[in-house]
């Protein structure tokens, strides 16, 4: 499964931005297909440098991106070997990572000679959890995905208006604009008979926990210079407003990356933690 399609997809604007040429990615995986999104850095994109060429793709489990197999848990080490097929099939040696909500802090440790830039959009890192309270966590975890795996049962009878799937997402997620709402469901919903399926995201506990010592010894092996972003604003706010975040996301990249290279690739990875699948391409 070492291939990758690319075909035109089209061209997006910004609100305030300019035109984006943007083609699509689908990378064959074991269980299916990893997809690319436009979705979350849809309206960042247009104001990053140009000279950089951006893929930003739905992990599994996310907008057109392939489910894994029933029953299979979502982690962060799985998410990490699914960056690993992302950049072997784009046959990228060394890349530059902005990362969302889960962000890109564990592949980072475990390939730093990978990564020649990082930023962070808020994102939790790693996350160290008492040695005690592992045996509590990983069993929540899989309650969870027990009751998870029977919702998901009910909800694909489930049929939604586009109006109603909107206003499904708005309610769980209050602090997104319409705008960017409609910008996720572009490939959060599928069309079936009768209207709209939402494809529920799953959102248990990562059963896979470390303790501070491992979290410290994994931040400890990035070597790649870091951008942390702390402006106001919601989980989405490189979305809502994306000409907040992007001036300082410019200048990293300026001054960390393209000053340091010839070719330079930005590979944008995001995971969105919403109540369902949300992206686009």
């Amino acid at each position: 499964y070492g291939s990758l399609s690319l075909g035109l997809r089209h061209i997006f604007r910004a609100a305030k931005g300019p035109a984006v040429f943007v083609s699509e990615l689908s990378i064959p995986v074991p269980w299916g297909e990893i997809r690319d999104n436009c979705g979350s850095f849809n309206t960042l994109i247009p104001f990053l440098p140009k000279e950089c060429r951006y893929v930003a793709v739905d992990m599994p489990g996310h907008g057109l991106s392939s489910h894994r197999p029933p029953g299979v848990f979502y982690s962060f080490p799985e998410y990490a070997a699914d960056v690993r097929r992302v950049t072997e099939s784009l046959s990228w040696t060394k890349f530059s990572i902005m990362g969302h909500s889960m962000g890109e802090s564990q592949f980072s440790a475990l390939y730093p000679d990978m990564v020649d830039g990082i930023v962070v959009l808020d994102v939790f890192g790693f996350v160290p959890t008492d040695p005690k309270e592992i045996p509590r966590i990983m069993r929540q975890g899989m309650d969870e995905m027990l009751k998870y795996e029977k919702k998901a049962e009910e909800e694909k009878k489930r049929v939604y208006t586009y109006e109603k799937a909107v206003e499904r997402l708005l309610a769980a997620n209050p602090t997104l604009s319409e705008r960017s709402v409609q910008m996720l469901l572009e490939r959060g919903l599928t069309r079936v008979e009768g209207g709209m399926s939402l494809s529920l995201l799953l959102l248990s506990k990562n059963i896979e926990r470390i303790t501070l010592e491992q979290s410290l010894a994994m931040q400890s092996m990035i070597q790649a210079p870091v951008l942390l972003i702390l402006v106001p604003g919601s989980h989405h706010v490189h979305l809502d407003n994306p000409e907040v975040v992007a001036p300082f996301i410019c200048d990293f990249l300026q001054t960390k990356v393209l000053s340091q290279k010839d070719a330079a690739r930005l590979f944008g990875l995001t995971t969105l933690s919403l109540e369902w699948n949300s992206a686009c391409d």
